[in-house]
């Protein structure tokens, strides 16, 4: 693919010491420009810098916007490689569908991520639990009041090298608010799409947890509140001493790429790993007779979550010992060394750019 180069006259460097989380932005962002009739427009790499939007873009009167995140590492070698991104493009096609936006092809989507990455390298971080985190994202630029899909977009890709989600003291056990009052999706709804629209819902019920003294959010079914679905952002699992268990996927939530990692690699490890209805109330009577082992988010941002006990206005279920679990861990552990090149890639995950 032919991606037009566009360097930035100031170039910067990759920041020294703690990176955070999407904190540091590279030089440079690539875009592409779709217009019905006429498919993608030139597409390119460019110094990152704001963007002009028609004040009646549909994607800030009507929410046609979606993303993903992935992320880059630089391998054992030096070199850098991408993390399962063309799971990532399958999953933005499905947003894309859903809110009646053009889809980003393989071809268009791999182009311009490798022609960022390879551009802005030097901003891939080599040190341990660090990546460069790629937010591609699709929003409707076409200015207009009627109620209908755009026939403009912008396509573009930013690019943050980030640290460790937890920082330096790495993953801590978190609490979690039982929500019955907020719903994040019900069905017929967008919950399996990943759109700014799902996680502008979620905010004031996090913060609603944050006063409370807890961390995020365990969300229920929208419909009779007994079942979780998600927290906070992650895909949620659970394990007991007959296996490990998430809840089925369905247009209520969303189908995490690093959900669908620890599945397989906890096939291969000889873990039954099933996925089926959760109930609040298993749950409790889980943890009343020890064994609620233990219960772990999943997201491409932190990898794995560790859960340490859940709270509502019923009172609380504690999780295993209250730290971290030994599975999750190792699922973290196991993840981190794919991603990194330090272990056998049997599935063909990792993609050199």
């Amino acid at each position: 693919m032919n991606v037009e180069i566009q360097r930035t006259s100031q170039p910067g460097a990759l920041p020294e010491g703690d990176l955070g989380f999407g904190v540091h932005f590279t030089d440079h962002m690539a875009v592409a420009e779709y217009e019905e009739g006429k498919g993608w427009l030139r597409p390119r790499v460019q110094p990152r810098g704001p963007i002009t939007l028609d004040p009646a873009a549909s994607g800030l009167q009507y929410g046609q916007s979606i993303f993903e995140g992935l992320k880059v590492f630089r391998g054992t070698d030096g070199k850098p490689f991408c993390f399962r991104p063309l799971d990532h493009n399958r999953r933005f096609a499905t947003s894309a569908n859903r809110l009646c936006m053009p889809s980003v092809d393989a071809e268009l989507w791999m182009g311009l991520v490798r022609a960022l990455v390879q551009t802005d390298e030097k901003f891939v971080p080599s040190k341990p639990n660090t990546a460069l985190y790629l937010r591609p994202t699709l929003i409707g630029t076409e200015g207009f009041l009627g109620v209908r899909p755009a026939k403009k977009y912008l396509f573009y890709v930013l690019a943050s090298p980030v640290g460790s989600y937890w920082g330096a003291g790495g993953p801590r056990a978190v609490r979690l608010w039982i929500e019955e009052h907020f719903v994040r999706a019900v069905h017929g709804g967008m919950g399996f799409a990943k759109t700014g629209g799902n996680y502008a819902a979620s905010l004031k019920a996090a913060e609603e947890a944050k006063k409370r003294g807890l961390d995020q959010v365990l969300w229920l079914d929208g419909v009779h509140r007994t079942h979780i679905e998600e927290i906070g952002t992650m895909n949620v699992f659970v394990r007991t001493p007959e296996g490990l268990f998430t809840p089925p996927l369905g247009d209520t939530i969303l189908p995490g790429v690093t959900r669908d990692t620890v599945l397989t690699l906890a096939k291969g490890m000889g873990i039954k790993a099933e996925e089926r209805p959760i109930s609040v109330k298993e749950l409790e009577a889980w943890s009343k007779k020890g064994e609620l082992l233990e219960m772990f988010g999943a997201g491409t941002a932190a990898v794995i979550t560790p859960i340490a006990e859940l709270v509502s206005e019923h009172g609380s279920i504690k999780v295993g010992n209250g730290g971290v679990g030994e599975l999750g861990q190792k699922f973290l552990h196991d993840i981190a060394a794919l991603q990194r090149g330090e272990a056998p890639d049997a599935h063909g995950w990792r993609v050199a750019l």
